[in-house]
C-alpha cells in the first residue's frame, strides 16, 4: 500500500497551472518537525517534502495561509526526472483546532 499522511505547515506555494487534461494543479512545499521515538531514545526530526496538488483539493489549498499547519494525506511516487520523491496530496485537513472541533473541516 501506497499512502502517506502527513501533518505539516504550508511552506511555499506555487502559482496555479493546469495539467495537458486540463485539471487544476498546484506544486507545494511542506515542512514537517516534531520529536519521535527511534529504538527507545526520542529524536528531533524536521524535513522539508516537495508536494503536488491536481484537481479538487487545489481549491483548499489555494485559501490555506502559508505556515499554517494541517494534515495532509496521499500517496508518494517518483519526480519525473527521477531525483526524489514526490507527494501526491489527494486530501487536507486544517488543524484549527483540536480533534472533535465542528469548525475543523476535511478538504478532498
Amino acid at each position: 500500500m501506497n499512502r502517506l499522511v502527513l501533518s505539516a505547515t504550508l511552506a511555499e506555494r506555487a502559482a496555479l497551472r493546469y495539467t495537458p487534461a486540463g485539471l487544476p494543479a498546484l506544486d507545494l512545499s511542506l515542512k514537517h518537525e516534531s520529536e519521535v521515538s527511534e529504538d527507545g531514545q526520542p529524536r528531533k526530526v524536521s524535513m522539508e517534502m516537495r508536494a503536488i496538488a491536481i484537481g479538487q483539493v487545489t481549491k483548499a489549498l489555494l485559501v490555506q495561509e502559508l505556515g499554517a499547519a494541517a494534515l495532509y494525506a496521499g500517496f508518494i511516487t517518483s519526480s519525473r526526472n527521477k531525483r526524489g520523491l514526490l507527494f501526491h496530496i489527494t486530501s487536507v485537513e486544517p488543524q484549527a483546532g483540536p480533534p472533535g472541533d465542528p469548525d475543523r473541516q476535511t478538504f478532498q
